[in-house]
């Protein structure tokens, strides 16, 4: 069965741990462009829509491939703003457009390392398993939870009060500790009916992605980026191939260094 699908780029202009990051400049291109890229030149997706706030971001993504029918709504483009808000809006204004999808995704284009054969490899992972609500992309977390703390008062305690044997889990080895997995920024995938029906970004059976090398890697901050770039020049990553010229920043007021 052929299923319609849509890839989501979000792309908000209000990034403050690192202002303007998504079109900020990773080896020539606007780190969106990767994304853009990624998610077109994969050919599972039947639409690559950039969510954005900005008009610049929008020039943008169009310029690189992706679709921008509309701007999301500054009240859902905040920095405390679930998935769930904006996911339902894209997905009803664009049936008000008579445009409809079976399956969405979300890939952020604060991934640069995401190549289109991550994305095929996951495409592949949920269409074999259609029982399954969603696929998130995880990885092996690197700061166990069971070596974290919150602080009561003038005391602290053990997010995961857990023993091996006679010892507790914040006295142990890594190696002694059970592998637990954190999601990453690499992608999601699930059925729209989810959002639409259920209010829910993901539903309760999800499937594990995991994340191979640094196709997983998020850009967050400003060390996050140094590393991005470390990566590069040393030749540990790869960035997806951009086919488009370099985009052409005109008396847009954005500072890219």
């Amino acid at each position: 069965m052929k299923y319609k699908s849509v890839a989501f780029i979000p792309a908000r202009s209000g990034s403050k741990r690192l202002p303007d990051k998504n079109i900020k400049l990773l080896a020539g291109h606007p780190l969106l462009a990767y994304t853009v890229s990624a998610a077109v030149e994969c050919g599972v997706f039947d639409s690559v829509i950039c969510a954005t706030d900005c008009e610049l971001y929008a020039d943008i993504a169009r310029y690189y491939g992706a679709e921008v029918p509309f701007l999301r709504p500054a009240g859902i483009s905040g920095d405390k703003s679930p998935d769930i808000e904006w996911v339902s809006w894209m997905l009803q204004t664009l049936q008000k457009q008579g445009c409809f999808f079976d399956i969405f995704s979300i890939l952020r284009p604060t991934n640069p390392f995401r190549l289109p054969e991550t994305i095929c490899r996951a495409w592949e992972f949920f269409i074999q398993n259609p029982d399954a609500d969603a696929l998130r992309a995880i990885a092996k977390c690197r700061q166990h939870p069971g070596k974290m703390w919150v602080i009561r008062g003038r005391r602290m305690l053990p997010i995961m009060p857990f023993m091996e044997a006679s010892t507790p889990w914040h006295s142990c080895q890594y190696a002694a500790l059970p592998d637990i997995y954190v999601q990453d920024a690499s992608l999601e995938i699930a059925w729209t009916r989810l959002p639409l029906s259920l209010g829910s970004i993901a539903g309760e059976s999800i499937i594990p992605f995991v994340s191979q090398g640094l196709e997983g890697f998020d850009i967050n901050d400003l060390e996050d980026w140094f590393l991005a770039e470390h990566y590069l020049a040393n030749g540990n990553a790869s960035l997806p191939s951009v086919k488009k010229p370099f985009y052409r920043f005109i008396n847009q007021g954005v500072t890219n260094g």
